[in-house]
């Protein structure tokens, strides 16, 4: 494999002056740079454009990505991005406009975000939506801050936030930047909240617990509507991680569990890319009971006009310049309309037949901690083949080996040895067949040639890496004698 950098290829080939040849006066470059700025050597890569576009054409084939690879990645939701998203968002009446326009003149962007909307309200059962957050993270955020002026309004005091010990990392972390003490509550046997821990500890100053329904672990929480009552019974919120929104579209609503705010990630539900190359989104939706305190601007209608609304009450004010990432808005609304109704209720039954099916081919191979039926992801432990020598790292470094990204390591924490499987709704039966192919041979690899294991993955540019050192001193400085 090649595995040459650019500066390696071809530096003391001779330099054509193609700018000389044409006739045109040169000056010198101390004439026009400082003498200071100027470097002794400037050894550049002397290549033509087809040697270039074959090196970064042969680089590009080694990265591993939805389009290229299976993509397991639990939580994480890799999901595909059909084309047609990104044609409808490189559309000129979408991609060309600028936020300073007026709104007179951008009427078509306005109304797709005020459609978009209300599309989302339909699917979730909320009042009203933001999208003006830039991430799942900035919209946990952006709910939570909804949260605690809404208690500071009603003169409440409170200082907790409950969290499940099987949530994102994301909701401990979002609930003390807003000023709250996390409680975490221990999972019953069954993998789902412990209801009788949760009553003991939720009293007067609890101001939300922030859930994921399905869980982290991918399964339903199936008392949902009485761990509602034991928080609004002491004047608390219920926080909705709408990261496990997938399995659940067209079956059942946030809403209807009794949720107060949710925030969606469209990645991983709503099939635009993951971060979408730089800028992500993440849509905010409020019961009643909140709407008055969401972030400025929203989008309203009037007389067949759609427009920027300020005047939110107790808005908790603005996030981010301008009016969100809206390009991953188009990509997103383009994938809802292109369903529809039936199409979101297919893909949510697809994403739990895949995951039941992957468990249950697996499941005399690696242990189910949790063996009941799963939604969208599975989560099995490796402790078997660790007591063998083989981590779930040194599994998942293998997987690269035969094609198939390493799925979602070491998470959630209370299962031991993780490795957490979603194949989504848009893996083909072939695909998942070969994936179950491929985690039976590692097993049997296990046994039988414990070292091909431990020493994975062999067919990359780079083999094993220490990651605590890369973690802990990355050096990100490429240097080079005489550059």
């Amino acid at each position: 494999m090649d595995k040459e950098n650019i500066f390696e290829k071809r530096e003391s080939a001779p330099k054509a002056d193609y700018v000389a040849a044409t006739g045109v006066p040169l000056k010198k470059p101390s004439d026009v740079i400082p003498q200071k700025l100027l470097r002794a050597q400037l050894p550049l890569p002397n290549l033509g454009e087809l040697d270039v576009v074959r090196h970064y054409s042969h680089l590009a084939q080694l990265n591993f990505s939805v389009d290229t690879h299976f993509y397991p990645l639990g939580s994480c939701t890799m999901k595909y991005n059909p084309k047609i998203n990104e044609s409808m968002a490189r559309l000129e009446g979408f991609s060309a406009i600028h936020p300073y326009q007026s709104q007179d003149a951008i009427q078509g962007a306005l109304e797709l975000i005020y459609d978009f909307e209300q599309l989302l309200c339909e699917v979730t059962g909320m009042k009203r939506f933001t999208f003006q957050p830039s991430s799942g993270a900035q919209g946990e955020l952006a709910g939570m801050l909804m949260i605690r002026k809404y208690h500071e309004i009603k003169k409440r005091k409170k200082t907790k936030v409950i969290i499940p010990d099987s949530a994102h990392g994301t909701n401990p972390a979002t609930a003390s930047m807003c000023g709250y003490q996390t409680i975490v509550i221990e999972s019953d046997s069954g993998g789902l909240v412990d209801i009788d821990k949760l009553k003991k500890v939720v009293d007067d100053e609890v101001a939300a617990i922030m859930l994921t329904n399905p869980n982290t672990l991918g399964l339903f929480e199936e008392r949902i509507l009485e761990i509602k009552d034991i928080i609004h019974n002491k004047g608390g919120l219920l926080y909705y991680d709408g990261a496990n929104l997938n399995p659940l579209l067209g079956i059942t609503k946030p809403s209807l569990m009794g949720f107060d705010v949710i925030h969606l990630n469209l990645h991983k539900t709503f099939s635009t890319p993951h971060g979408c190359g730089g800028p992500g989104a993440g849509a905010v939706g409020v019961g009643e009971i909140l709407e008055d305190f969401l972030p400025v601007p929203v989008v309203n209608k009037k007389n067949k006009s759609y427009y920027f609304d300020y005047a939110i009450k107790r808005s908790i004010g603005r996030l981010k310049s301008f009016y969100g990432n809206f390009t991953v808005l188009v990509r997103a609304y383009t994938y809802l309309l292109r369903l529809g109704k039936e199409g979101l209720l297919q893909t949510a039954h697809n994403a739990v037949i895949n995951a039941n099916y992957i468990k249950e081919k697996l499941k005399d191979y690696y242990e189910v901690p949790y063996p009941k039926t799963c939604m969208h992801e599975v989560v099995f432990s490796c402790t078997s083949q660790k007591e063998k020598g083989a981590a779930a790292l040194d599994i998942a470094k293998r997987l690269i080996d035969y094609g198939i990204h390493p799925p979602t390591m070491y998470f959630p924490l209370i299962v031991k040895e993780a490795l957490m499987v979603e194949p989504t709704e848009t893996e083909s039966k072939d695909t998942l067949d070969y994936f179950i192919k491929v985690m039976k041979e590692i097993d049997k690899e296990i046994d039988n040639d414990l070292e091909k294991v431990k020493d994975a993955p062999h067919t990359t540019p780079v083999k094993r890496v220490d990651e605590v050192k890369a973690a802990r001193s990355p050096n990100l400085k490429w240097e080079r004698t005489g550059v």
